[in-house]
């Protein structure tokens, strides 16, 4: 059988190479279709617990891999020499910024690197990382030919980017529409016909670069768009007006308006970072992203306002500063009813804080521990605390970061001191306590 007719058999074996958020799940959906899988990681932990059929995520039940591991379906390993046993690898790596606030491809290199010394023939290699127009065509191809093998014509190579949404309980992988883009048409081929198997509805596009181009579009949007709005929320809150009321009204409008929310900072892996690849590739063209950058700004800035109206009203209604005040921030995670801290608000604002000197400890049955978080060893070692009265009435103010479901806030409004309330959690809520909206 040639590749397109044992994807159209489900005798494809799949190699996914990072096992994280979206690679997971991903592996999942293969192997839900009867697909043979192997994963990869570098991260011993991950494999180890893998191995052990235990899910390191939330919405991936412990399971749903025992059994498949037990029948050699899934093959969770650090070694890279598997790639030679594979028919498709499929990249689901990170890819972060770096303290310049420009792309890091390192780990994408390093992977593609390590893919080519075990490349073979006939193989269909997919990205699916977030990052900028051109690097499917022009940074991958060129790190995987060192292999000898040349790109579409001894191994295909195609780009879809990944849309996750952690904590959707309306979509999953197989249910949100997949772009793909590659720039040939055996290339594009394939990969549609891979994905197809796996996903409900699937969109073809002319090029590599049009794919990569569309995931930061989608981006961007959400970046530009929250900013407005927390820009909003500062003009509004120095005038005395609710911009959460306001958005619940401008929502009415059945034509020409789309609600966002403002909040204490962007979070998660792509809309934080996603904008900034595509100036730093714009640059190479001559070609401004004020527009884009002035929302990277504003976002990034959320944390300060909100320390700020933290400390201002920590004054004014505590007669305390900072210095020595106990703080008990609600979430952890970047959103509410997930696991995920990825570039979290939370977690620049904690650090601040710390740096103010204040006593400060968190609430997030989601997170029970903080891991070791580059750049900021403040918060090592800090662990959730239960979200007790007790907890609730030995803080000076109370900081809700993160508004998950579980959470009682009728409790939290009623034995509370102060409130700094940065999701609108209490509207509707009759509190004892003075609630500032941040």
């Amino acid at each position: 059988m040639n590749l397109y007719q044992k994807i159209n058999k489900q005798k494809a074996n799949i190699a996914i190479v990072g096992l994280g958020y979206v690679g997971l799940p991903l592996s999942y959906a293969f192997l839900s279709k009867g697909f043979k899988v192997i994963g990869i990681d570098v991260d011993e932990i991950k494999i180890r617990s893998l191995k052990k059929g235990k899910s390191y995520l939330s919405h991936i039940k412990n399971n749903q891999l025992s059994h498949l591991i037990k029948k050699k379906k899934f093959m969770p390993s650090l070694d890279f020499k598997l790639i030679n046993s594979s028919d498709v690898i499929i990249i689901c790596v990170p890819t972060p910024l770096n303290k310049f606030r420009e792309p890091d491809l390192s780990i994408v290199l390093n992977v593609a690197s390590r893919i080519k010394d075990h490349i073979k023939k006939d193989q269909l290699i997919i990205l699916e990382s977030s990052t900028y127009p051109g690097t499917t065509s022009e940074v991958l191809s060129h790190e995987l030919e060192k292999s000898s093998l040349k790109v579409n014509k001894d191994f295909f190579i195609a780009y879809s980017p990944e849309r996750e949404d952690p904590g959707n309980k309306h979509f999953n992988t197989t249910t949100i529409p997949k772009i793909i883009g590659a720039d040939k048409k055996k290339s594009r081929d394939l990969a549609v016909n891979l994905y197809s198997q796996i996903i409900s509805e699937v969109i073809c596009v002319s090029s590599s670069k049009t794919a990569e181009a569309t995931k930061l579009t989608e981006n961007i949007f959400r970046c530009v768009n929250i900013a407005l709005v927390n820009e909003l929320k500062t003009i509004y809150d120095a005038m005395g007006i609710d911009i959460w009321e306001v958005i619940d009204a401008a929502a009415t409008k059945p034509f020409g308006y789309m609600p966002f929310y403002p909040g204490p900072g962007l979070g998660g892996h792509c809309i934080p970072v996603d904008p900034f690849y595509l100036t730093y590739k714009a640059r190479e063209y001559g070609v401004p992203t004020k527009f884009i950058e002035l929302a990277g700004e504003i976002n990034t800035s959320m944390p300060n306002f909100v320390v700020a109206k933290l400390e201002s009203n920590l004054s004014t209604e505590l007669k305390k500063s900072t210095n020595g005040s106990k703080i008990l921030v609600i979430g952890m995670s970047y959103k509410k009813d997930i696991d995920d801290i990825r570039e979290s608000p939370a977690i620049k604002i904690i650090d601040i804080l710390k740096s103010k000197n204040a006593r400060v400890n968190y609430h997030d049955n989601f997170v029970k521990q903080l891991p070791i978080i580059k750049n900021f060893p403040s918060l090592k070692g800090m662990k959730s605390i239960p979200l007790t009265i007790k907890n609730i009435q030995s803080n000076d103010i109370i900081l809700i970061l993160t508004n998950h479901s579980y959470i009682d806030f009728k409790e939290i409004g009623k034995h509370s001191k102060l409130i700094i309330d940065t999701r609108n959690a209490l509207k509707n809520i009759k509190c004892k306590s003075k609630v500032i909206k941040a």
